[in-house]
This record gives C-alpha cells, structure tokens and sequence, in this order.
C-alpha cells in the first residue's frame, strides 16, 4: 500500500469510529465496518458535519444579558486582595535570605527561595510549628504576640478510643498545607497580626496534675492579654482551661460548646473524664450554667446522668435537627445571646466529634448524624464576629485518622475564627513591621 492509501484508509478508519460513536450517542447509524458495502451516495463530509454539530450550542444562545457580578463574594475577594498589604512578606523575604543565605546560582527565580529553608515553603519540608509561624521557647515573651498557637497533648481523661495526645502533633504538621491569606475572609494574616507557637503544655500522667498544668499555662497566656489557641488532647482539658479564663476575666464568663456530646457528668469512673468537663466549669462562680450554650448534641452516646445535671443547673442544647429547622444563623443568634448575657467574654470549646463521623474519622467518639464541616464553619465564623477570650479545638486523634482530615478540619476551624476576629478587628494591634 502506497503513502498515499495507507493515509486514506487510516482517515476512513477515524470517520468510521467517529460515527460509531455518534451512533451510541443515538445520533448517527453506525458505519459500516471496513471491508462492508457502504451507501455509494453518503456523504463523508456531511455526516462529519452532523457529529460535531452535536457539540455546538442548540438550545441557547450565550449571549444573554449577566447580573451584576461585582454583588458576588468570589469578585469581591478579587477585588480585595489587591488592595492587601505587603510589607510584612517583604520584610520575611528578607529575613529568609539572611538567615538561610543566598540559592544556588543556578536557581533563576530567587524571590523566595534561600539555600536552607526558612519559610514556610515548600509545604512539604521544614520544621512544623503551627503554620510554621516562630517558635517562641521563651513564654515570658508572649505579650509581644495577639495570637499564641499552643498545644495540649492529654488524653488520660478517655474513656474508649484515645490518641488524642497526638492531637497538636496532627495538626500542627497538617497546618503546613495553609498559608495565612483567606480568600474568602480577604485577609492575610501575616500582615494583620503578630503570632506564634508556644510549643505544648507539659501533661503528667495524672488528671489533677495535668489539668493544673494547664490552667496554670493558659492563664498565663491570658495574662499578657494573647489569645490561646489551643490544640487538645481529649475534651476533659475544657475544665482547666475554663478555670484560667475565669481567673483571667472580671465578671461573668460565656461558654459556647459545639459537641455530640453534653460531657456534664460530675465523674465517670471515679475521675474528671472528658465527660465531665462542663459539669465542674459551671461550678466556678463567674461560669455560671445559665451562659453555657451546648451546639449539636445528639445520637446514642448521650449519658442521661449528663442530661439531668443540664437540666437541674438549667444549660441550653440545640441539636443537630434544631439547628437544621431554625437555621445556622438564629442559632448563632441564640447562642451569642445566651453566652453574652451579662458576660464579660465568651470562651469557644469545639469537640471535632462535632462533625459526622464520615468527615472525621479520628477521634475517640465518632457519632454519625453530626454537622457538615460548612455548617460548622458557618457557625463558628458567626461566633467568633462577637470576639472570644479564648478557643480549643479538642478530640482529635490522629492515630485514627484518614489522611489527616480530621487535623485538617481542626486547622480549618481555627483558622477561620482566627480571620474572622482580625477581619472585624477584634484581635491585633502587636505586628511589628
């Protein structure tokens, strides 16, 4: 077979299974297959132009007059973005080159890369602080920061699957896949606020030792007028943790919970469990029950002696069902007013267990029929608008955990707060440039 035929018969070949296609399509009859009788008068050309004019535009013209696109929160942010500052990445480039000296020659763009990696790129490598953000060893020091990352790796208060002392070790390595712009919140952290990792709490081996380490800590924390962010360990930490805000605030202190769980018994198996935190919190004076707003409480795992503790002290629960049928706004509407009223601050305690255990494998209790994770975020960037005094995200357990996403959804749930408070300017003001 010549050039010529052997280019004939392979184009033949493409318009015959062209067609076919077409004919599965329920467009054209099938071609017939080489070597069979074809229709003398068919048209190659014609029946090519039928194919492809299935792809052309036949119910519509898209010429159609559009919205406003400007009334949109994805133009918008685009809009915003360039109207961000950039003197602190400036300023860190430069720091990056000095600290970790000049590339290769042969590296051609040498706008952020140095010879020893002292950025937070690449996401992949380096030393994992929380959002690779400094790491301050001295904690005298934390007064020069509005934000301090800590963790709190406690789990002797479970009472079925533990591992959440891996919790702040989860998330702090997740955390390197953000950077500190939110798109949607049209900020960047890194040029907002001054922040840090503070390292962990140190835990004995014993409930009231280790619960005592850390009141001790974030109260201290509190003191310098920082903002804890703090990364749990299992949900019995809530007890000391509110113990230091209470230390810490003159007047009445709000908690919002967001749980499957009420965790309001006075003790399970003789101890301060992560089942009792909330039991013990609103024994302090200024935490009195009555600001202690409970979100998301529901399914199976509910002990009836934590349920009759919320009724006799008088502790507000909506469910999952409740928040589905009055909307994610009034109920945050209704836990800000409960958690306000006559408060001083508003302490945000977040159980990952939360969520459906099909978003968050890794965690000690997973109860199915929880949030979605954009109805939590939802609801903790409607909370966060009011300010909080300070913030735990608890329960997670990476040992149990599927590609990280549960560490993951913790990072997401902090950072959001995190940009929410700066975006309505409720944290800030320490960034030196």
């Amino acid at each position: 077979m010549s050039g010529s035929d052997s280019s004939g018969e392979m184009k033949r070949r493409d318009f015959l299974g062209a067609a076919a296609a077409a004919a599965a399509l329920g467009g054209l009859e099938a071609a017939p297959a080489s070597g069979q009788e074809t229709n003398a008068g068919a048209d190659p050309k014609l029946n090519a132009a039928q194919l492809y004019k299935r792809h052309a535009p036949n119910r519509r013209q898209h010429d159609r007059p559009l919205p406003d696109l400007s009334q949109y929160a994805g133009m918008q942010a685009q809009k915003a973005e360039g109207t961000l500052p950039s003197a602190y990445h400036e300023k860190e480039m430069r720091r990056i080159k000095e600290l970790g000296l000049e590339p290769a020659d042969s590296i051609q763009d040498k706008s952020d890369i140095s010879c020893f990696q002292r950025g937070s790129s690449p996401h992949w490598s380096g030393i994992n602080t929380f959002l690779k953000l400094p790491y301050v060893e001295d904690v005298r020091k934390v007064g020069e920061y509005d934000v301090a990352f800590v963790g709190v790796p406690f789990d002797i208060g479970c009472t079925f699957r533990s591992g959440t002392r891996f919790g702040p070790q989860g998330m702090r390595r997740i955390s390197a896949l953000y950077q500190k712009y939110s798109y949607e919140h049209g900020i960047d952290l890194s040029e907002t606020l001054a922040m840090c990792d503070v390292g962990d709490i140190f835990c004995p081996a014993n409930i009231t030792k280790g619960h005592d380490q850390i009141t001790k800590g974030i109260a201290h924390i509190l003191s310098h007028g920082t903002l804890p962010m703090i990364m749990g360990g299992d949900h019995s930490i809530g007890y000391p943790i509110a113990r230091a805000v209470a230390q810490c605030v003159e007047g009445k202190v709000g908690i919002i919970h967001l749980d499957r769980h009420v965790d309001t018994q006075e003790k399970d198996m003789d101890e301060i469990m992560h089942t009792c935190p909330w039991f013990h919190a609103t024994n302090i004076p200024n935490c009195p029950p009555s600001n202690l707003v409970q979100l998301g409480i529901g399914g199976w795992q509910v002990p009836r002696a934590g349920v009759k503790v919320g009724r006799d002290r008088g502790t507000t629960i909506l469910t999952v069902n409740d928040i589905e049928k009055i909307g994610i706004d009034k109920t945050i509407e209704i836990a800000l007013e409960i958690a306000w009223k006559g408060a001083s601050a508003v302490y945000l305690s977040f159980d990952i267990d939360t969520l459906d255990a099909g978003f968050v494998p890794g965690t000690g209790w997973p109860e199915p029929g929880g949030l979605l994770p954009r109805e939590a975020l939802k609801l903790v960037n409607g909370i966060a608008k009011e300010g909080i005094v300070a913030m735990e995200v608890c329960e997670v357990s990476p040992p149990y955990d599927i590609s990280d996403v549960t560490s993951l959804m913790g990072v997401r749930l902090m950072m959001d707060v995190i940009g929410t408070l700066a975006k309505n300017g409720r944290i800030g003001g320490r960034l030196k440039l």
